[in-house]
């Protein structure tokens, strides 16, 4: 029987191959806080396979020179960004458990010429990265997905030198319905894993970070939580209609209507020391 993480990688290798652009509960407002200039320098296709929930560069003060870490890096897109502020002497390093998510990586750094990004593969719960090395830890919409939070939080603290940040977009929830959590489908759009603010707080803090808050919060409308799934359907049942309407996407709305009042994506900030 496969793992929950094995699971999870499934269906996000599953998204890459068949070229899917939506496995995100954020749905299209995963890029409202990108700027326009940021996405419109990426490589071509580079947002195709993005599966994040906001950009945790945004507010952060990445400068030249640094180590940054993305944990969870999916295609690259924020290794790219965070490339282009560290400069030629800093280094970018992403962490993702997926192979085909990795090898899709490679391909965009290759497209975009940067030379100071490095790909390894591991879990965010057991990091393939020295202990106090990292200036910066970033994610996007990752460590919900782990089934141990604590240990990567834990993980985070270790890899940050002192006085190092981390600054993660996530996807966050209060009074989550069962039936969601114990979705496959909805874990891995991001919606099924989720923790409070609370519990995310004390997490970072019980981990041994600082100064650990939420700077930014992002809500969504249930149009947007039933797209997250709708693409991830076999097209038989998308293509179901009645009246001119797709059947499948009024029921997933309504059955997203209640989970949008307790869904939403947090920017949550900290240091080390």
């Amino acid at each position: 029987m496969k793992s929950k993480s094995e699971k999870i990688s499934a269906e996000y290798s599953k998204a890459i191959k068949e070229n899917k652009n939506i496995v995100s509960a954020t749905g299209g407002a995963k890029f409202a806080d990108y700027s326009v200039h940021e996405l419109e320098n990426l490589p071509e296709g580079m947002t195709d396979n993005s599966f994040g929930c906001g950009n945790p560069l945004a507010t952060s003060s990445v400068k030249e020179g640094d180590v940054v870490l993305d944990l969870g890096c999916g295609t690259g897109l924020d290794l790219l960004l965070a490339a282009e502020k560290v400069g030629a002497e800093g280094l970018v390093i992403g962490i993702d458990m997926n192979e085909d998510m990795l090898n899709k990586a490679q391909k965009n750094i290759d497209k975009s010429g940067f030379k100071n990004i490095e790909l390894r593969k591991g879990l965010i719960e057991n990091l393939p990265i020295d202990s106090e090395y990292i200036d910066w830890v970033i994610s996007n919409c990752v460590i919900n997905l782990s089934s141990d939070k604590e240990k990567a939080f834990t993980e985070i603290a270790r890899v940050l030198k002192p006085n190092g940040q981390m600054l993660v977009s996530d996807i966050v929830s209060e009074n989550m319905p069962r039936w969601v959590k114990r979705s496959g489908i909805l874990v891995a759009a991001c919606a099924g894993g989720t923790i409070s603010e609370q519990h995310y707080l004390q997490g970072l803090k019980n981990a041994g970070l600082t100064d650990c808050s939420v700077v930014a919060r992002q809500y969504y409308e249930p149009l947007q939580l039933a797209s997250a799934v709708i693409d991830l359907l076999p097209p038989f049942l998308t293509k179901l209609s009645c009246c001119g309407k797709s059947i499948v996407e009024r029921l997933l709305i309504k059955i997203a209507s209640p989970i949008a009042k307790n869904l939403w994506s947090a920017k949550f900030a900290g240091k080390l020391g």
